[in-house]
């Protein structure tokens, strides 16, 4: 590695050696048998490592780091984190609501598993994802449906099967939150609206369809208008922690993929 790849994995080291104290994550070490290789404490570092330097896969972050140990053994022992980056993220998530902006922003993204053309032939997500359709286009994969305050801050997240209605996972996401959520056109539902309302405390904003007429006030349009947020966190998530993968062997693969590349952007 690079004496600056080798600073950022010590500093994301200490970070995670530090929540896996708070959090008391040693009880999902393996009580017996032989030590493994690699610790828990370095697989989850390496993996969010992994994501917020870009690397694409673990056999280029196995070339860069080059362990004391074979691939097949870094690869098992980075998908083992699979609970830790849940319990992880979720911590997280929790203390970013503590003291969060009043204004969030609630939308989803498309994770295609797999390229158009290999999709009927894809096996390792099958049952999992599923077709779907967005303003780009058809996609197969899933869905992650994320909740941000106005500063950026990751709120709650959630994935789904690539056709699951978003606003079906709206109210069970934010159902802690308060103050007054932002979303597009996809989330209009009189009876959601109604759902999502608590007096005084909750309310859901949500973008027209082309095809309707609704009475706004300035206040409303001026928070319609910082939907956008939400677009950079998605952005940053694909673009700089390689958030979509296609050529992951396993389900748990793919899962830690996506939590290792979201509680990368979270905590880097």
């Amino acid at each position: 590695m690079l004496q600056t790849g080798i600073t950022i994995y010590h500093t994301l080291r200490e970070i995670v050696i530090k929540v896996y104290h708070i959090l008391n994550l040693k009880k999902y070490e393996t009580p017996k048998g032989r030590t493994e290789i690699i610790h828990n404490v370095d697989a989850l570092t390496l993996a969010i490592f992994k994501q917020s330097q870009g690397i694409a896969t673990k056999k280029s972050l196995f070339e860069i780091i080059a362990p004391r140990c074979s691939y097949k053994t870094l690869v098992v022992s980075i998908n083992r984190t699979l609970e830790l980056l849940k319990k992880v993220i979720g911590f997280i998530a929790v203390s970013n609501r503590l003291g969060c902006h009043l204004v969030t922003h609630t939308d989803s993204t498309d994770l295609p598993v797999c390229s158009l053309r290999k999709a009927k032939r894809h096996r390792t997500m099958h049952a999992l994802a599923s077709w779907s359709k967005t303003s780009k286009g058809w996609f197969y994969g899933l869905k992650l449906h994320l909740t941000t305050d106005y500063d950026g801050r990751i709120l709650a997240m959630h994935f789904t099967t690539g056709n699951a209605s978003d606003r079906a996972v709206l109210k069970k996401m934010n159902r802690d939150l308060r103050g007054i959520t932002v979303a597009d056109a996809g989330y209009v539902s009189e009876q959601l609206e109604r759902d999502y309302y608590i007096p005084g405390e909750r309310m859901l904003l949500t973008c027209t369809r082309s095809n309707m007429k609704k009475l706004a006030t300035a206040d409303d349009i001026a928070l319609l208008n910082t939907r956008m947020r939400i677009e950079d966190n998605f952005g940053n998530l694909k673009q700089f922690h390689n958030l979509i993968s296609t050529v992951c062997r396993s389900v748990r693969g793919y899962l830690v993929n996506y939590l290792s590349s979201v509680l990368a952007y979270m905590i880097v």
